[in-house]
């Protein structure tokens, strides 16, 4: 495959922040909700639309990148569902 330069502006590259994920999907696409649930009202930071064949390879990639997190900084452990704080 050929080198692609990307170009990114100053907004993109400050990232958003996320701490709610939800996954949906249709026969030809899966659906990737990034949310900050915070009260009293939560807001959809990013939605990313991608096929199929690219939600493998991006779960191979984040399983890779979570198994060198571990070797280097000890296992993760699991939180359970989380919260929501009421008024």
């Amino acid at each position: 495959m050929s080198d692609i330069n990307i170009k990114a502006n100053d907004h993109t590259l400050r990232g958003q922040y996320a701490n709610m994920m939800q996954v949906s999907h249709a026969r030809e696409e899966f659906i990737l909700d990034f949310m900050l649930a915070f009260p009293p009202q939560g807001e959809l930071v990013s939605r990313l639309i991608v096929s199929p064949a690219h939600m493998k390879r991006i779960m191979n990639a984040l399983k890779d990148n979570v198994h060198k997190y571990e070797a280097q900084f000890g296992v993760i452990q699991e939180a359970g569902e989380p919260k929501l704080l009421a008024n």
